[in-house]
């Protein structure tokens, strides 16, 4: 399996940040920079993602998105090991946040398709990412597609990425399919593993994405357990990749009964003793104290606190 060399620093697993917020709902950035840094320095996570659908990126504007991300590289996260989810509405938004992951020697983007029109042709989304590509006009600009439709309303076909990664070949470096979709994900990996790295959000998907030669995995459950989530993307033949994988869906069947991400900030809360973790900004809802006692509950069982090497 050969690895494309543009992507040959994207190792491990790389948590797709939560946002943590202050009272008024303003980014708590030293909150932020200390979970990341953890996360990094003590936890042996490759890198971190802020700003993607975890992490609320939408929500914020651009502005506080570019202070986080400062201020993550100011609490110590190396600039080279930070993937910069860059999506929004509006393309000179998107753009902004790219120059600025440039400025500072971020690892690369993180970039969704156009996700607020639907109904739109492969031609639309093929020029969404080239007026980016273009706009930034920096040689050192490693992107990687955001398949995420059932958030975006708008899917990344293979045409798309055929025709990014000829048109881009430097620049086009990996394919994150969020979709859930198990066997689209690894169709993907099929297709492109010779020139991208595909990973999927889909935790139980990773062992079989590590067999294909995929090095690592961008994982909103990382924020919590990030060693179990290292083994399935490293170690997808160990004696106790099974049941790691019967952990994870466990703990996946029993989110499905919540908002995702109210829930993982519900369990941030629990684990870390810091209710601070449960806000969230509109239109999510944060959970109510009884929908908390239930999520701790159910927790029990997974022994989220027990995530060790």
């Amino acid at each position: 399996m050969t690895i494309p060399a543009a992507s040959a620093s994207f190792h491990g697993i790389w948590p797709a940040l939560l946002t943590p917020l202050k009272p008024d709902l303003g980014i708590d950035l030293h909150r932020f920079g200390l979970h990341a840094r953890a996360l990094v320095h003590n936890k042996g996570c490759g890198g971190v993602v802020p700003f993607g659908t975890t992490g609320e990126g939408p929500s914020f504007s651009v502005a506080e998105r570019r202070d986080a991300v400062d201020a993550l590289v100011g609490e110590g996260v190396p600039a080279p090991q930070i993937l910069v989810s860059t999506s929004c509405a509006a393309l000179p938004d998107t753009l902004a946040l790219t120059r600025h992951a440039l400025a500072i020697g971020a690892h690369g983007c993180l970039m969704m398709p156009p996700f607020f029109l639907k109904g739109v042709s492969d031609q639309g989304v093929i020029d969404c990412y080239r007026q980016v590509i273009d706009g930034a006009a920096d040689d050192r600009l490693r992107l990687y597609l955001y398949h995420i439709p059932q958030v975006s309303g708008v899917g990344l076909s293979r045409k798309v990425v055929e025709t990014l990664k000829r048109l881009y070949p430097q620049t086009i470096v990996g394919v994150k399919d969020s979709s859930g979709d198990t066997a689209h994900t690894l169709a993907l990996a099929d297709a492109f593993n010779e020139t991208l790295m595909v990973t999927a959000g889909h935790e139980p998907d990773l062992p079989e994405l590590a067999r294909r030669g995929s090095t690592g995995a961008v994982s909103g459950l990382a924020n919590f357990m990030p060693h179990v989530v290292q083994r399935l993307a490293g170690r997808p033949d160990a004696p106790n990749t099974p049941h790691d994988v019967s952990r994870v869906r466990l703990l996946l069947a029993m989110l499905g009964s919540y908002a995702l991400t109210p829930a993982l900030k519900g369990i941030m809360a629990a684990l870390s003793g810091e209710p601070g973790w449960l806000r969230v900004r509109a239109p999510l809802v944060a959970l109510t104290p009884d929908q908390m006692h239930t999520l701790q509950h159910a927790l029990k069982p997974i022994a989220l606190d027990l995530d060790v090497d």
